[in-house]
């Protein structure tokens, strides 16, 4: 019989290939390995499964147990509180930013020689009235004049003689010049709208707006006194009323002054003011005598000559090392009150000021006066500042970053700035500079004949100026670095009774060929000026953080809120914002793709639908197989069998003859 073999049943593959048989070779044992691996950030799916990974791998405890916490009330408190902890680590560091540039103030004493600072003398009148005086003549006549309507000083009269008596009888067979250029008025009590012309006595309407400036001294009377000025076409006009005659009368007189100074060239006001030699008679210096030749020229044209001791153009800057009044400067003056300008100077002395060599010396401003008749000890302290610039303050180091010019020839300062500013304003809105301002390079002082109206321009432009309508308050700024002069004044009646006599005659003998007269008290002062000590104090500004600082604070507060550091705050850019963006950009790149496939694509008939059987994944048979070290990572599925080949059924094999007649000698005997 011929025996046959029966192959085993081999299992038909499914109807409908998966998609796992459908993906190309190696693809399907990528994606498994892929769908075990742990996510990681740039690989997340969603932005959600980013923010689990993140808060699962951090070393930040509040964003860990948001996630691993059981129950909702904890995770909330969990969120609440770490959410709290952002909020104050951004507070305490925007805190930290806001006070960086800040700056600590130390302060130093130093005990040592000092440099002594130089000393300005300036007597109070300008100018010798005896030389002065056929310039300002008819100035002179109209003020008294002026004096004599309003008040009568020259005669013995009553008040009712003079309220009875006409105006205009003080300038009979006269007629005034600068009354008529600015006129004075006067305002009786409850009066706005008229006033009572000092030329004519009548009274006349006054238009525009009326300014009341303050004054020291008010006049029984209670009449106001003041003066019209107008613009260049009289369009525009303004009263300036004093409460008090003497300050009305000084102003008025004042502006005519300049007008009239101004036109007088610098080396004959020079010769018309005192000399070194007529002003200074002693100097004595640390113990040594001193002269004219120590002091250097300054002319001020509102002070005249002025004389400046130490000085930069001297060819060495003299110190001390000594503190106490006889190693100081000691100077004897001699004012000369017979000299004085009635209605200029209503007051008898000397004005002193101390600064720096380099530093204009500005009288007007912090000079301090000398009485006569008096010796005056000033003891100085020195006090140097040093201040931090931008961004720490808004100080300059030299002022070239100011954007106004320097007129004068000196170091820069705030002072300087401002009255820069306004000559500068000056010059640009009324064509001319004021008189007690140095003048602009291409500038002219104002005077009648080239700007008959510019006084008008100059109080209106001098009242913005102090409201700081001009802007030169915001534009300049004050030095980084300066040095200034705590001055102490002490008096004392000089000279002595017991001394007057003989001290006065020894002056005159010695000034016999300067001054040709007797030698009173009250036209001499006595100056000194000191250090009481030599301590220098030293204020030093400094940052009071640094960068180094600044990060350290950003640490501590890190690691006191959330137990963090710099690195953990580069993990949260990394993911918040690179991973993040990288998922969302990849999701927008994902929907193009599909979009532009779309388009693309030529349409199709849909395929009439047909139930489709479910694939068996344990069937499923990889064409590549896995690796050695990919294998390692794939867990066998729970409940998976591994399909192979059964074993065959050994009682269905059957022997087939393949001879039909079998040999007698291979035949097997039968069993028995």
């Amino acid at each position: 019989m011929r025996e046959s073999r029966t192959l085993p049943n081999r299992v038909s593959p499914p109807a409908f290939p998966s998609a796992t048989l459908a993906m190309a070779p190696g693809e399907k044992i990528k994606a498994k390995i892929k769908k075990n691996l742990p996510v990681t950030g740039p690989q997340a799916p969603t932005i959600k499964e980013l923010m689990r990974w993140y808060c699962l791998n951090t070393n930040t405890h509040g964003c860990r147990r948001i996630v691993v916490s059981r129950g909702r009330l904890r995770r909330l408190l969990w969120i609440v509180f770490t959410l709290t902890a952002v909020v104050l680590i951004f507070w305490q560091c925007a805190l930290l930013v806001l006070s960086f540039y800040t700056v600590s103030v130390s302060i130093k004493i130093h005990f040592q020689k000092l440099d002594f600072p130089a000393v300005t003398i300036c007597n109070i009148n300008p100018y010798k009235y005896s030389a002065v005086r056929p310039l300002l003549a008819d100035l002179e006549q109209e003020t008294r004049a002026a004096l004599k309507t309003l008040y009568g000083f020259s005669e013995i009269e009553s008040r009712r003689r003079r309220e009875a008596e006409p105006w205009s009888w003080a300038w009979e067979g006269t007629q005034p010049r600068f009354l008529n250029l600015i006129p004075l008025l006067v305002f009786k009590e409850g009066e706005t709208n008229t006033a009572t012309d000092f030329l004519t006595g009548r009274k006349r309407k006054v238009s525009g707006s009326i300014i009341h400036k303050a004054s020291d001294v008010v006049h029984e009377s209670k009449e106001v006194v003041g003066f019209r000025l107008c613009s260049n076409d009289t369009s525009h006009c303004a009263v300036y009323t004093f409460s008090s005659g003497v300050n009305a009368i000084q102003e008025w007189y004042k502006l005519h002054y300049m007008n009239i100074m101004a036109q007088v060239p610098l080396e004959k006001r020079i010769d018309m003011s005192y000399s070194a030699q007529e002003l200074l008679l002693t100097c004595f210096f640390d113990g040594v005598s001193c002269d004219a030749r120590n002091f250097t020229l300054f002319h001020h044209p509102m002070y005249g000559n002025c004389y400046t001791f130490n000085n930069k153009q001297n060819e060495t800057i003299h110190s001390t090392s000594m503190g106490g009044s006889e190693y100081g400067l000691q100077v004897i003056l001699y004012i000369n009150e017979e000299e004085y300008n009635p209605f200029l100077a209503s007051s008898t002395g000397a004005k002193v000021i101390v600064h720096r060599q380099d530093e204009y010396p500005f009288i007007e401003d912090v000079g301090t006066e000398i009485e006569t008749a008096t010796a005056t000890s000033i003891g100085m302290h020195l006090t140097e500042s040093f201040k931090l610039s931008e961004p720490y303050s808004k100080c300059t180091e030299d002022g070239s970053d100011v954007p106004i010019k320097n007129i004068y020839n000196a170091v820069y300062s705030l002072q300087i700035c401002l009255h820069s500013c306004f000559q500068t304003k000056m010059v640009e809105k009324c064509g001319c500079a004021q008189y007690s301002q140095p003048l602009p390079l291409g500038a002219s002082y104002c005077n009648y004949q080239q700007h008959p109206n510019w006084m008008y321009c100059y109080y209106e432009l001098h009242q913005a100026f102090v409201q700081e309508q001009l802007g030169c308050q915001s534009v300049c700024r004050e030095a980084c670095s300066f040095k200034e002069w705590t001055l102490t004044t002490s008096l004392a009646q000089w000279p002595s009774l017991v001394s007057e006599k003989w001290l006065l005659r020894v002056l005159t003998w010695d000034q016999g060929q300067q001054i040709k007269k007797k030698l009173n008290k009250t036209d001499l002062a006595k100056v000194l000026i000191f250090y009481k000590d030599l301590n220098q104090r030293s204020i030093m500004e400094s940052p009071a953080n640094t960068v180094e600082v600044l990060l350290s604070n950003f640490g501590g507060q890190l690691g006191l809120w959330m137990s963090c550091s710099i690195v953990c705050v580069i993990e949260i850019v990394e993911v918040f914002l690179i991973d993040s963006l990288s998922i969302i950009a990849r999701r927008q790149w994902q929907k193009g793709k599909q979009w532009w496939s779309r388009r693309q694509a030529p349409p199709c008939p849909e395929a009439p639908h047909s139930p489709r059987g479910q694939d068996n994944p344990t069937l499923d048979i990889d064409d590549d197989l896995p690796t050695f070290t990919s294998a390692l990572h794939l867990p066998p599925a729970l409940g998976a069998q591994v399909p192979g080949t059964p074993p065959p059924r050994y009682n269905t094999l059957r022997l087939e003859r393949a001879f039909s007649n079998q040999l007698p000698d291979t035949q097997v005997p039968a069993e028995s």
